[in-house]
């Protein structure tokens, strides 16, 4: 059952509804029976429509009673009490119609409050209801059982069909296929999967059968935590949050006393009756009821949350968004988060040229015994290259740090450092890449190469810093413990306004402190769990990478569900535009407030149009201007294109000195 249904089903919404049916009824009625009829103390009304609107007034009071109540037996000067003691009041001076227009319309406002709210978490609590509540599960002789999800256990394997949603975490064992991650990742294109991948529970294959080992039970799917997390985020208050129910608790107190003294001070002094003086002084308090105040805080950073949560963004909370939206400065490491982190071999220069094929399919067959990136990259250029790795290998030793050693078909090869490779053919030295990456070898026969390796920058990096730029985030700092040369390369590519290299964990700390102290608010991304202490020391740590990363999902205020730089910027704007939205609804329903509480001192407002315009009508101006955030996107000029503005650039520099 969605949220949707089970609000507007609710006993609280049937007794909404009664109480409804019986005021308008109790209006025609007294349309068809339009004679005046004079309120007074305990005037008892026994005409149809008063007796219809007295029912209405008891039916639609019935939500509120108990709390009211108990408002009243510890004299807590909530909306309950003052919408309690205004219905209570308007039945004995004889306004059935008010209280049951109080009642009523009161109930209703409530109902879409809660459906407003509830509107905003099914974004994130829905996801929950894509997990299958069955799988086929891997007997050991290779049949199929279907078994419910929550019987899954560590080390199971459960087979997938084209079509079919993933029943639990898992690695892929045997298959291929592309899945669909948008409900975690927030990204709409499916990610190819292979054996060896990791996949994540909700996640659906839309073109091929996987065979999956179990590595997460039910309840600790990368899916559930998601939204244990969002629910817990949205028990933790912004600030702002904060102060509007330490106003709400000074305010409410403060108008109640001046709504007794309206009822007594002017009648007391002879200006006009008690009765009227007292019809003015319950719509004060109606007036009062700090409703739209109160929620146009809470329901903003439910939309705001669930809504990141939806593009793949977890945001810790209220405190962090609002945080997120003062960010002046923004600091990043390099590796893993600017760079894709992997070797990229980018140039490869023989001499003689003419050996360049069969150098490079010595390399890749020697390369193939290594597990070292290296190893692997230049098994990479290789296969992009037609090269398959192939021929008798002997003797093949790895020398930690330094490279590897063997015989390809009779003829040794050596690769690695220059000092392993020993003196190396003077006319490959010249034009190498600046502050790349390079792999020497050699054969016995006589050629020699070089190979120029650099850490891939992601293809969205550069959009990124002018996406934060247009936002007036400035200055992007880059902070790395690589060289200078290479981190000034990198910088150069990407466009940051500053390249610090060489750091240290504790460097990066004391960088963000100086940081926080020019600039005053400053958010730092990083891997989460290499760049902790300098996440921790930021006005907003943004962890990348979170799926399948627990720690760094625990630890990070923001977290990114996939290695998408877009999310910043857009998570950023998002924060920016809820911060707006806190501002106006509170400053609305301020404003709201104190022209109707002018016009109930005036007697120009009575009871009914205080609860349909400052009640009802103020909580849903807020409610609907906070669900807009739900459909929020950011403007054109911070949004960052699918495949990113860096797209073209050549692969940025990694890392520093090769090792095993």
């Amino acid at each position: 059952m969605t949220a949707r249904r089970s609000v507007w089903t609710t006993l609280f919404a049937r007794r909404a509804y009664h109480s409804g049916a019986l005021w308008a009824v109790g209006l025609v009625a007294a349309w068809r029976d339009p004679s005046p009829y004079a309120p007074g103390w305990l005037a008892v009304r026994t005409d149809p429509a008063g007796l219809l609107f007295a029912a209405a007034a008891l039916v639609g009071g019935a939500n509120f009673v108990r709390a009211w109540l108990r408002a009243v037996r510890t004299l807590r000067l909530d909306m309950n009490f003052l919408m309690g003691t205004a219905i209570v009041a308007a039945i004995l001076v004889g306004e059935p119609f008010e209280a049951a227009t109080l009642a009523f319309l009161f109930s209703i406002a409530e109902l879409l409050e809660r459906f407003a709210v509830d509107r905003s978490r099914r974004a994130v609590t829905d996801l929950l209801a894509l997990t299958p509540e069955q799988a086929d599960r891997l007997r050991e002789d290779g049949t199929v059982e279907t078994v419910p999800v929550a019987a899954l256990r560590l080390g199971d394997r459960i087979r997938v069909c084209a079509g079919d949603r993933i029943g639990a975490d898992g690695r892929v064992v045997a298959g291929a296929a592309a899945v669909n991650e948008a409900a975690i990742t927030g990204e709409s294109l499916p990610r190819a999967v292979e054996p060896g991948d990791a996949v994540y529970s909700g996640s659906l294959s839309t073109d091929g059968a996987l065979d999956i080992e179990v590595t997460a039970d039910a309840g600790h799917s990368v899916l559930a935590r998601v939204v244990e997390l969002v629910r817990a985020a949205e028990a933790r208050r912004a600030p702002i949050e904060q102060f509007v129910q330490r106003f709400a608790r000074v305010y409410t107190p403060v108008v109640t006393g001046l709504a007794v003294l309206l009822i007594v001070v002017p009648p007391a002094l002879g200006f006009g009756d008690w009765l009227d003086w007292f019809m003015r002084g319950i719509t004060l308090l109606v007036v009062a009821c700090p409703c739209a105040l109160v929620i146009a805080t809470p329901v903003t950073v439910v939309s705001a949350l669930t809504s990141a949560a939806h593009h793949g963004v977890l945001i810790k909370g209220g405190e962090h968004l609002e945080r997120l939206g003062a960010v002046r400065a923004l600091a990043t490491d390099k590796t893993g988060t600017l760079t894709t982190g992997q070797l990229e071999l980018t140039r490869l220069r023989v001499v003689p040229a003419a050996d360049e094929q069969q150098m490079l399919r010595f390399l890749a067959t020697l390369e193939a015994r290594s597990e070292h990136p290296v190893g692997e990259a230049i098994v990479r250029f290789a296969a992009a290259r037609g090269v398959v790795p192939r021929g008798d290998v002997v003797g093949f030793k790895s020398h930690p740090g330094k490279g590897v050693v063997g015989r390809v078909d009779g003829v040794l090869v050596v690769a690695g450092t220059e000092r392993l490779v020993g003196e190396t053919n003077a006319a490959l030295l010249g034009g190498l890449e600046p502050g790349a990456m390079h792999v020497y070898a050699t054969t016995d026969t006589g050629t020699a190469a070089v190979a120029s390796l650099v850490d891939g920058v992601r293809p969205e990096a550069a959009a990124l810093v002018t996406a934060l730029h247009r936002l007036g985030v400035r200055p992007v700092v880059l902070l790395t413990g690589d060289r200078p040369e290479v981190a000034e390369t990198i910088g150069g590519l990407v466009g940051v306004d500053e390249v610090r290299a060489r750091l240290l964990p504790e460097d990066k700390l004391t960088a963000i402190q100086e940081l926080r102290r020019r600039y005053g608010s400053v958010a730092m991304i990083g891997d989460g769990v290499n760049d902790a202490p300098a996440l921790a020391e930021a006005t907003v740590g943004i962890a990348m990478g979170a799926v399948g990363s627990p720690a760094t999902i625990e630890t990070a205020d923001v977290a990114l569900m996939a290695d998408d730089l877009r999310r910043v910027p857009y998570a950023i704007a998002l924060a920016r535009r809820s911060r707006r939205t806190v501002r106006f609804n509170i400053t609305a329903a301020l404003m709201l407030k104190l022209l109707l509480a002018a016009g109930a001192i005036l007697g120009i407002v009575n009871l009914a149009v205080a609860v349909v315009v400052g009640d009802m009508g103020g909580s849903l101006l807020v409610t609907l201007n906070a669900m807009r955030l739900g459909a929020f996107h950011p403007p054109d000029e911070t949004a960052i294109p699918a495949h990113g503005g860096g797209a073209g650039l050549k692969p940025a520099v990694g890392r520093a000195s090769l090792t095993s």
